[in-house]
């Protein structure tokens, strides 16, 4: 079956067409079932036709959420011939007033509207760079929603992230969301997005998905079962596990967080990118680090973006990707104006010499003499990188030390060659009876360690905090048993000041460990991690302090270790030190030799450049000490080794530097319209309906002042006696609201963050409010001494939170089926408010107009402005007047087909901007040339794609809303005629 249409012999030619797809806008009405749904949501489908998402708006059906497919539900949308006028004796018009609101709020941006709407309505400081990547997102340069965000860290990928999620959804491309996270930042990106943006996730793990698993029916997908949900990158690489589930599901929008972990071809977690990409509308990756030097593995990466980007993947430029890639440095010239006074500054990184102990310098002396001879004489390992592997675990601990000579005595033992492996086995013996007995106090960096804590004021009498970083976790362990006591903590809290962090923790324990150290509240003092806290998580909120207990031999990692408190934020100066062992053996290779250089040549290139990941040119840690081992084998310096890649000393990296430095410039500075000039100045006449300015406020054709009035307003009229059936406390003074969820709003908290929900008790009250100062001043408690939890007891309102899309269906279930009330209003004829879409063929609204209409055919398209004009506001008398519905009933086939007439006329003039940006891609498409089926089927379906983005030929979608009414009572000249010239084309 599928849905019903109106056929031209029920109600003329202007009825749609029998045959054609219909439409189903967010916020009408349909029947299904004998019963009445209101929109929410429409996607056309391959094999059963439109996935309709509604909310039941009938009573046996009310507040029911609902999915149907036109294939298998007769899903009739009412014709708007049908319309029935209605009194509206609410004060004010306020019925009225509210529903022409909700449905404005209801109703999708057109993808013709480029600008962004909502970014002046969320819990942000108000930074242009940080709306770059939502602009260059909505630009039209590329044909869908498609971005890399390689800003460095630190400067809020996560916040850049949000508002583009929050644009999409604005304009119904983001009901299906999936973000894909390190298990260790998924709670802080949850965090983020909900306390931010309004924006729930529901958290899944493994664990999580299996639960669901047991409670739905057999077979069903555990991915259909929340609409937004967030998962690790390590869960969903389990490709045998959910790929199956996986394939059979689209999302409206995937992010992948930290995916310069998808590069490596044939990896399971390149296998989920490859899954998931064609699956998505809108997909957005971010990394700081999104290169790792190959060209065509970055291409590949580019690949997923928008496969015909890239011609050649061993050779292009900047320009070729610039619509799919943007990245700016904490020294990029607009970041670095727009963080003045936001952003403290950081100190330089202070080496920290530790002389060797005499313990220690025996062993110094053993490594010296038999593994790495000073003489130039062969190694006793025949393994050559080993001898390095060794020096950096005695440079992190005697622990770490003993542990890597135990495990390889044990792998020499299992050749059983005591001719090939005597030599070295006795050799790593002795290095074993040197550290059998070495305890804390022959540690010449833990003594150095406890000092500067305990100069910088860590003590069980203050709240100062650490983070104390260590490549190896037998390290870590080791301190975990002797700081605390070294720092004066006893008993209990020994105990309780210190957490460690490492790869070996489940997601779980990962996430308590950093939500912990991030609230004032909690005891921890001092944060023990190794380099999995080195991507992507926050440690700024209560430290500003850092010490690397041995350095890491790679610049990017560094940088990366010092990024967790050096970032978007910080309000002290983040303050680093790395320990240093030094030795008076002679020919020692000691932290002198690689550490403290690097710690020189990081500081040096986060000053100059504020990156340094493009100075050796390798854009990977694991390369960069690769390479660095390498070139020290070969008798070169740290200076030697980093500068001569850049000089191109070595073979085949003329042409690779030449190639990356357009990547690491000033790309995306300022996202670029086709023709290149910025996006707002070429952003095309809008298509929304109404005389837009400039910015972002007006984009959002409105007839509430703002989305606080309209609430109070909603309130009223759907909960007269709120103060009783929902227990309303209202602060008039500070702007909070306090009320007991009903059951239907219930339903939609559901999609609340679990942890969120249970210690704040939202199903028992909820705490919410406009003003954008209490809601920080509640996020900056949540994270204070005495709080148990990270999540603030109030939250923002904004457009997206679920309080007020609640409101907002609530008042627009007020009307019964396909009624549209009379307003009398300083009007001179009879006006008919008339909403027009035209959509493409994948039922998005590409041209959006709301109009006002007289029976003498005259149309105003600006509806908006034409209310404000006819006074009809919070202050316009109900005087109750009966008026007779039934000859204007009768006009509404004429005004419908002046309103279709008025929309044919200029469609063309709507649809070019749009048109002509789809006409350069398939240029470029046609340009593009793979000698592959497979290239040739990506050719062939990025083509239908944008084909599917302009408008159908189909008449446009129409829809009557309400009629304003001369007042009898008026003179003449307080009515004001209705323009018959559009507002805005």
């Amino acid at each position: 079956m599928t849905a019903v249409q109106t056929s031209p012999e029920q109600h003329g030619d202007a009825s749609v067409a029998a045959g054609q797809e219909q439409q189903f806008p967010a916020g009408a009405q349909v029947l299904v079932r004998d019963e009445v749904w209101l929109v929410r949501n429409a996607v056309p489908t391959t094999d059963d036709g439109t996935r309709v998402e509604v909310v039941g708006v009938s009573d046996f059906v009310r507040d029911q959420e609902a999915v149907f497919f036109t294939g298998l539900d007769t899903v009739e949308l009412i014709d708007p011939r049908d319309t029935r006028l209605i009194a509206d004796d609410s004060p004010t018009y306020r019925r009225s007033r509210l529903f022409l609101e909700a449905v404005l709020r209801r109703t999708a941006l057109p993808q013709s509207e480029r600008r962004l709407a909502l970014a002046d309505s969320f819990l942000l400081d108000p930074l242009p760079y940080q709306r770059r990547p939502a602009e260059l997102a909505l630009s039209g340069a590329n044909l869908r929603p498609r971005l890399l965000i390689a800003d460095v860290v630190g400067l809020g990928k996560t916040l850049e992230i949000g508002l583009t999620l929050a644009e999409l959804i604005r304009r119904g491309r983001g009901e299906r969301i999936l973000v894909v996270t390190p298990q260790h930042v998924l709670e802080q990106f949850q965090h983020e997005l909900w306390t931010r943006f309004a924006i729930p996730l529901v958290r899944l793990d493994s664990v999580g998905i299996e639960r669901i698993q047991r409670e739905i029916p057999a077979g069903r997908n555990p991915f259909t079962f929340f609409k937004r949900v967030i998962v690790s990158i390590d869960t969903l690489k389990n490709t045998d596990q959910y790929r199956h589930h996986l394939e059979q599901i689209r999302w409206d929008a995937v992010v992948i967080d930290e995916s310069h972990n998808l590069i490596n071809r044939g990896s399971l977690r390149n296998q989920l990118a490859q899954t998931l990409a064609p699956r998505t509308d809108a997909l957005i990756l971010a990394s700081a680090t999104p290169h790792n030097g190959d060209a065509r593995s970055f291409a590949e990466l580019i690949a997923l973006l928008d496969p015909a980007a890239i011609r050649d993947p061993e050779n292009y430029r900047a320009e070729d990707i610039e619509h799919l890639f943007i990245r700016r440095t904490k020294v990029s010239t607009e970041v670095r104006e727009q963080m003045k006074g936001q952003w403290a500054d950081r100190g330089p990184s202070q080496a920290v010499h530790c002389p060797a102990t005499p313990a220690e310098e025996r062993i110094f002396e053993e490594l010296a003499a038999v593994w790495l001879p000073r003489d130039g004489s062969p190694s006793v390992s025949s393994v050559p990188l080993f001898p390095y592997t060794l020096l950096k675990s005695f440079l992190s601990s005697h622990a770490a030390l003993k542990a890597t000579v135990n495990a390889r005595i044990k792998t020499l033992e299992k050749k059983d060659d005591p001719r090939a492996t005597g030599a070295e086995l006795a050799a790593l013996r002795r290095l074993a009876e040197l550290t059998a007995d070495l305890t804390e106090a022959e540690s010449a960096k833990f003594a150095a360690l406890v000092e500067q804590l305990k100069g910088i004021g860590v003590s069980p009498s203050s709240d100062t905090r650490v983070v104390v970083f260590s490549e190896r976790v037998q390290t870590l362990e080791w301190l975990a048993t002797v700081l605390p006591a070294a720092l004066g903590f006893r008993g209990r809290t020994a105990k309780d000041c210190l957490r460690v962090m490492h790869g070996g923790l489940s997601d779980e324990q990962q996430m308590r460990v950093v939500e912990e150290f991030g609230l004032a509240g909690a005891p921890v003092r001092i944060l023990l991690t190794g380099d999995v806290a080195s991507e992507g998580v926050n440690l700024h909120r209560q430290c500003h302090q850092l010490v690397h207990y041995d350095v890491p031999w790679s610049l990017i990692r560094i940088e990366q270790r010092n990024g967790r408190i050096d970032r978007y934020g910080q309000a002290q100066p983040p303050q680093f030190r790395a320990l240093i062992l030094t030795s008076g053996t002679e020919g020692a290779k000691d932290d002198t030799l690689v550490s403290e250089r690097l710690l020189e040549r990081e500081d040096q290139a986060h000053r100059s450049l504020g990156t340094a990941e493009a100075v050796t040119g390798l854009y990977r840690a694991e390369a960069e000490e690769k390479s660095l081992i390498q070139d020290l084998l070969r008798g070169r310096t740290v200076d030697e080794s980093l500068d001569g890649r850049r000089s191109g000393e070595d073979a085949g990296t003329d042409a690779m530097d030449d190639f990356l430095a357009d990547f690491f410039g000033s790309v995306g500075d300022e996202p670029q319209a086709e023709d290149g000039t910025a996006a707002e100045e070429s952003a095309p006449e809008t298509a929304a309906g109404g005389a837009l300015g400039e910015g972002t406020g007006s984009v959002l054709p409105r007839l509430f002042d703002s989305t606080a009035h309209f609430l109070d307003e909603a309130l009223r009229e759907v909960y007269p006696d709120a103060r009783d059936r929902l227990d309303l406390d209202r602060d008039e003074q500070s702007g909070l609201l306090s009320f007991r969820p009903p059951a239907d709003l219930l339903h939609r908290l559901k999609a609340l963050p679990v942890d969120y929900l249970r210690e704040q008790r939202l199903r028992e009250r909820l705490l919410v409010t406009f003003n954008r100062r209490l809601a920080q001043h509640s996020l900056q408690r949540a994270r204070e001494a005495g709080s148990t939890s990270s999540w603030p007891e109030i939250s923002l309102l904004t457009d997206l939170h679920p309080v007020v899309e609640w409101l907002t269906d609530k008042v627009l279930v007020r009307l019964g089926r396909q009624e549209a009330p009379m307003i009398t209003a300083e009007v001179a004829e009879p006006t008919y408010l008339v909403q027009g879409v035209y959509s493409n063929a994948l039922g998005r609204p590409t041209v959006v107009k709301w109009m006002g209409v007289t029976r003498s055919g005259a149309v105003d398209d600006d509806m908006v402005s034409l209310l404000r004009r006819s006074g009809v506001g919070p202050t316009m008398a109900n005087k109750l007047r009966h008026r007779d519905p039934g000859p204007l009933a009768a006009a509404i086939p004429a005004v419908l087909e002046a309103a279709e007439a008025f929309m044919e006329r200029h469609r063309d003039a709507w649809d070019r901007p749009l048109r002509e940006s789809i006409e350069r891609h398939k240029l470029r498409l046609g340009d593009w040339e793979q000698p592959t089926l497979a290239g040739e089927h990506t050719k062939r379906r990025l083509t239908h794609l944008a084909d599917d983005l302009l408008t159908t030929g189909q008449r446009p979608m129409l829809r009557v809303l309400a009629v304003l009414l001369p007042d009898p009572d008026a003179p003449p000249a307080a009515s004001a005629p209705l323009s018959a010239t559009p507002a805005a084309l």
